[in-house]
């Protein structure tokens, strides 16, 4: 990352008409945006093709040929247009553009379905929703449409994302869970499933307001046994998690069978994550960025109403999300800011033909770091959580 090459399969980015010839090789471009990742034509690559014992014992995906670079097209590989996707370590494939569903207050559905109709226009192909935001229902009914009216020519051309809310983190509840999940898309399956939180609540708590007493003890060895068995069933195309910091992410792998693809968190330039980035990155896990451009309706504006990013925005003739998000895409991270303004959709994927310059890069590295979504929801000085530091194992 930031420059450096670096290692697993989910660090080999397709960017689509972007490489560079190299002689009998061609150059891709790394995390860094700058890095050049050599892909020899005619052998196995080991930054591009998972290895036999990174991939996972439910693994289903047909073997690369031999002698054929994943850089080169798969018969599937066209199914979300031109955009850049990451290759996860699960074999599938992630566009890095994306779009969130969470708006709080929930809107009508039909307000809902009209913004996903509005992004598929525009050609966004993946949609991260979760059971807590109450979107599932309207993405549904926009995917419908959307095959009916012609926008897709079918379902495999979307990456939908959904999550498990936490009064459903425990064995038990995972499937039922899912299946809901899947009644509400009206889908077969989902192409990732994510564990929300690294929290259990009360059965009865639907959303983020609880007491002390409402958070229970959560076995996540068992809870992470039924992800797996999701995948297993074909509900999921790849599993993973959300807001878990480093020590979570180790004691999860400390006994998964079938590793995280993809550890969706917060990210953006006023809070770059390098520490977990550079651990996810070294353990083959994906990275997702959630409120890539900060988060308003949390009371904050540290993004957009950055002097620095504003700064170079206006040299560079970009908005200031442009420039936020363009520095996420050249993290090799994938992005879900969420707009219902077909107008702002467009411009915030209008981010693939141009870059960062290296001094660029430098000054956003040098802005103080500060976490938005410290969740105070989950935190009494009493409880099982007495501080965000503790819940955030001290990544603050």
């Amino acid at each position: 990352m930031g420059g450096e090459e670096t290692k697993g399969v989910a660090d080999a980015i397709d960017v689509p008409h972007q490489t560079e010839e190299m002689g009998s090789a061609e150059a891709v471009r790394s995390m860094g945006g700058n890095t050049l990742v050599k892909v020899v034509i005619g052998e196995k690559v080991k930054e591009a093709v998972p290895t036999k014992e990174e991939k996972c014992d439910t693994q289903v995906e047909p073997q690369p040929q031999e002698g054929v670079a994943q850089i080169e097209k798969e018969d599937n590989d066209q199914r979300f247009g031109s955009q850049p996707t990451v290759t996860l370590n699960s074999g599938r494939k992630i566009p890095l553009l994306g779009t969130g569903t969470a708006s709080f207050p929930i809107p009508p559905i039909e307000d809902l379905k009209n913004a996903i109709l509005d992004a598929m226009e525009v050609g966004y192909r993946h949609f991260d929703s979760a059971a807590l935001y109450q979107s599932e229902e309207g993405l549904g009914v926009a995917i419908a449409e959307a095959l009916e009216k012609g926008l897709i020519k079918s379902r495999d051309e979307l990456f939908i994302t959904t999550k498990l809310w936490c009064n459903n983190a425990c064995p038990e509840r995972v499937l039922p869970a899912i299946r809901e999940s899947l009644r509400k898309l009206k889908l077969e399956y989902v192409d990732l499933y994510l564990i929300h939180f690294p929290v259990r609540l009360k059965e009865g708590i639907l959303d983020t307001t609880c007491e002390k007493d409402d958070i229970l003890p959560l076995d996540m060895k068992s809870t992470w046994e039924a992800m797996e068995e999701v995948h297993k069933l074909g509900l999921a195309k790849s599993i993973g998690v959300s807001n878990f910091t480093c020590k979570k992410l180790t004691d999860l792998l400390a006994h998964a069978k079938i590793p995280p693809a993809v550890n969706q968190v917060e990210m953006h330039p006023v809070w770059q994550q390098k520490k977990l980035r550079d651990f996810c990155s070294d353990k083959g896990i994906h990275v997702s960025a959630y409120s890539p451009l900060g988060a308003k309706e949390w009371g904050f504006d540290v993004v957009l109403g950055n002097a620095l990013i504003n700064d170079i925005a206006h040299a560079k003739g970009k908005s200031v999300a442009q420039i936020a998000l363009r520095w996420g895409f050249e993290q090799g991270v994938s992005l879900i800011p969420k707009s219902f303004n077909k107008g702002r959709l467009k411009q915030n994927f209008a981010i693939l033909d141009w870059q960062l310059t290296e001094e660029e890069l430098q000054k956003i590295g040098t802005i103080p770091q500060k976490r938005i979504a410290t969740m105070p929801e989950f935190i009494f000085p009493d409880g099982m959580f007495k501080s965000p530091e503790e819940f955030w194992d001290g990544e603050m």
